[in-house]
């Protein structure tokens, strides 16, 4: 496995880089869980606007270890809860969400004075990436 390329880095931003649906798989009881969440790809990370007592969160919450999949891409990372969309950390990231995801999040499907109201990051530990021939096995650690 190799660290991050930068002709890597480039796919998985053009790919990834935007308002993209991936699976999301968690773990229970020694029984796995999958769904499909929207996300975007910036540095190493995957980012989900979500709500913190979903079952995924739970999930997560009890074993942070996750698989994503999308596009010619497998993963797995951790999953970490940064807290309530409208948390001043969390402004950084809230803007580009607005950004990224315009085309639905004020739907009124989100709440964002409810404190429940979270960003899910997944932060990447390794994964395997295809493109026109090539593999690519990332440590995204190194």
């Amino acid at each position: 496995m190799e660290k991050l390329s930068k002709e890597a880095e480039q796919i998985l931003l053009q790919r990834f880089g935007r308002d993209s649906v991936i699976a999301l798989a968690t773990e229970e009881g020694g029984i796995p869980f999958v769904r499909e969440v929207n996300a975007f790809y910036e540095d190493g990370a995957f980012y989900v606007l979500t709500y913190a007592c979903s079952n995924k969160m739970r999930q997560i919450g009890k074993n942070p270890v996750v698989a994503i999949a999308g596009d010619w891409f497998t993963a797995h990372g951790e999953g970490v809860n940064l807290g309530w969309f409208g948390k001043s950390e969390n402004a950084l990231t809230a803007e580009k969400m607005r950004e990224v995801f315009a085309g639905w999040i004020d739907n009124g499907h989100n709440d964002f004075d409810d404190r429940n109201t979270c960003i899910l990051r997944i932060q990447l530990t390794d994964g395997v990436l295809m493109s026109h021939g090539t593999r690519y096995e990332i440590d995204f650690r190194a």
